[in-house]
């Protein structure tokens, strides 16, 4: 079992930066592939990066490859999302997510999710 709780999030101007970390406990989080998604109101739940257990691997969307970056720490049992070069379209609650398979983590289909935070960009 794992819980996650996510961090970070609030308002920013277009252009701005903002990192969210994701905050695990519960057994053996070094075994779990992370990743993090977005929902904007009246959207679906949206993809938006992976890593590896390892922290070896990191996958992107593209719509936001150049601007986030996912990053892992074992040691504190987070992991982060660096958010540059925000757009008012990047506003939307954001979640992380663990699972020990990939497809099924990128699919959407992981096993534990956060609460999420809100991101608010402003133009």
């Amino acid at each position: 079992q794992v819980q996650l709780a996510e961090s970070g999030g609030g308002l920013v101007q277009a252009g701005g930066s903002l990192r969210l970390s994701c905050a695990a406990s519960g057994r053996a989080f070094n075994t779990y592939n992370m990743g993090w998604f977005r929902q904007a109101p009246g959207k679906e739940r949206e993809f938006l990066a992976s890593i590896t257990y390892t922290g070896g691997n990191t996958s992107y969307a593209v719509s936001v490859t150049g601007r986030f970056t996912i990053s892992k720490d074992n040691a504190k049992d987070t992991v982060y999302l660096q958010m540059n070069s925000l757009k008012p379209e990047d506003t939307a609650v954001y979640y992380c997510a663990a699972d020990r398979l990939m497809f099924r983590l990128e699919g959407g289909w992981g096993n534990y999710w956060g609460q999420g935070t809100q991101v608010t960009v402003s133009s």
